[in-house]
């Protein structure tokens, strides 16, 4: 066996080597879970929004009524929800248990039965 084959045996075990690295590290990166909330009067979709603790997760809200609010307050995180607009919330539940939220900008008759809950596992 010359220089040259040997070179190039080790060449293509090295790349196969990497390629089997960035494989598993590309698998590893789970991507972050996103859950899409639509607001409107006088509900929010989905009412129940089941999380895993110590899991980032994305809310992206939305509504074409009117401006509302989103309040998690166990969580102390809350948003506007602008009409048109869609507004984001980025964080990661710490705690496991059932969370009530509730809309926190009067909408009109019917705003307080604006809430739904949290359930983290």
């Amino acid at each position: 066996m010359d220089i040259h084959h040997k070179r190039r045996l080790l060449l293509a075990g090295a790349a196969a080597g990497g390629l089997a690295v960035a494989t598993r590290l590309v698998l590893a990166q789970t991507p972050e879970r996103v859950i899409k909330i639509v607001a409107k009067k006088f509900d929010f979709t989905p009412g129940e929004i089941r999380l895993k603790k110590n899991q980032p997760v994305t809310l992206e809200f939305t509504t074409l009524d009117v401006v509302m609010g989103f309040n998690l307050p166990d969580f102390a995180i809350r948003t506007d929800i602008l009409p048109g607009a869609t507004s984001r919330l980025r964080f990661t539940p710490d705690k496991s248990g059932e969370f009530p939220f509730h809309c926190d900008v009067f909408c009109g008759s019917g705003h307080e039965s604006m809430t739904g809950t949290v359930i983290v596992t």
